[in-house]
């Protein structure tokens, strides 16, 4: 995952944290604490999960990071595509005897959930693959632009004592290849006439509430439809390797405490300083859209509520169903 970048107040914190840095980082969604390992009790960016209302954070190593862990491996079966041509992405998951894995448990509503990034920040996908009966995986893909991208396979296998995994598996697009610049911190993302607001902050090793306010057209949207059993998704990639969190909300829908909007928080706890990229999913009138942010993890506390102006970013090929 690594290519040089300019030069910019953003990309020296980028370097002095993680070296040269790559991320993901799209049109689309927000950006949040560096990710961690897999379980879905510890999938709060090194915190547990949240959306049953736990309270326990506790640190864990970061996910995506490996293409096997606890026994089971993420099987690429397409390491590359043509950039700008539709194709198709293959991969199973195996288990230490090299067996096909075929049974999972389904988590939000789905068996295994894939999202994509490529290693420049520019391109972010929340991807809905398809299980054939003999266990191989596949799913429609146009990759946008030649580069380096990583996948990542958030599941976890029926009956297994490992919980919750995420493995994480490098895809190439072959072309002419120049990465963007990665996109400035920013508390608030524009798409589709949606303006998400962000307010919190990002302490390493720390657990912290992120809220994510969404208004359409200058008033706040309350009817927030469910996608995937939440009010809204957050994944988050660190910048420079990619670790990967999918951030769960506090609260779901039907509980008491849980409004449909315009409010979803989220409890992250990211575990090294520097600039992470969250990624926001919510669903609203029908359609699945997607708010990104860059945000910086630092021992400092940030001014509270402070807000920038919208990112204009385009978050229309985020999701892929």
């Amino acid at each position: 995952m690594s290519n040089a970048v300019k030069i910019t107040a953003f990309t020296a914190a980028l370097a002095a944290s993680f070296g040269a840095a790559y991320g993901l980082g799209a049109a689309a969604g927000p950006d949040l604490g560096a990710p961690k390992t897999g379980t879905h009790a510890a999938h709060a960016a090194g915190a547990t999960h949240q959306a049953g209302g736990h309270d326990a954070h506790a640190a864990t190593p970061a996910g995506g990071l490996q293409v096997s862990e606890a026994g089971y491996t993420l099987d690429l079966q397409t390491p590359r595509l043509n950039a700008g041509q539709e194709g198709e992405l293959r991969f199973a998951i195996r288990d230490q005897a090299g067996a096909t894995v075929t049974a999972y448990q389904r988590e939000h509503g789905k068996e295994l959930h894939l999202v994509l990034a490529s290693r420049d920040l520019a391109t972010y996908r929340h991807l809905h693959p398809v299980r054939a009966a003999d266990g191989t995986w596949s799913t429609p893909l146009k990759l946008p632009a030649a580069g380096d991208y990583r996948v990542f396979a958030d599941f976890t296998p029926a009956g297994a004592k490992t919980g919750n995994l995420t493995l994480g598996a490098d895809l190439a697009a072959a072309g002419h290849y120049e990465p963007a610049e990665p996109p400035a911190p920013a508390r608030a993302a524009s798409v589709d006439g949606y303006t998400v607001t962000l307010d919190g902050d990002l302490r390493p090793g720390a657990p912290g509430q992120l809220k994510l306010n969404i208004s359409k057209d200058g008033r706040p949207v309350t009817d927030l439809q469910p996608y995937l059993g939440a009010y809204g998704h957050l994944v988050a990639l660190r910048a420079g390797d990619l670790a990967y969190l999918h951030v769960h909300p506090n609260g779901e829908p039907g509980d008491p405490s849980t409004k449909p909007g315009p409010e979803i928080s989220f409890t992250a706890t990211p575990p090294s300083p520097g600039p992470y990229r969250l990624y926001l999913d919510f669903q609203h009138e029908g359609t699945v859209r997607t708010a990104a942010f860059t945000l910086l993890a630092d021992t400092a506390a940030t001014t509270p509520g402070r807000i920038q102006q919208p990112s204009t970013e385009h978050q229309a090929d985020s999701h892929q169903h």
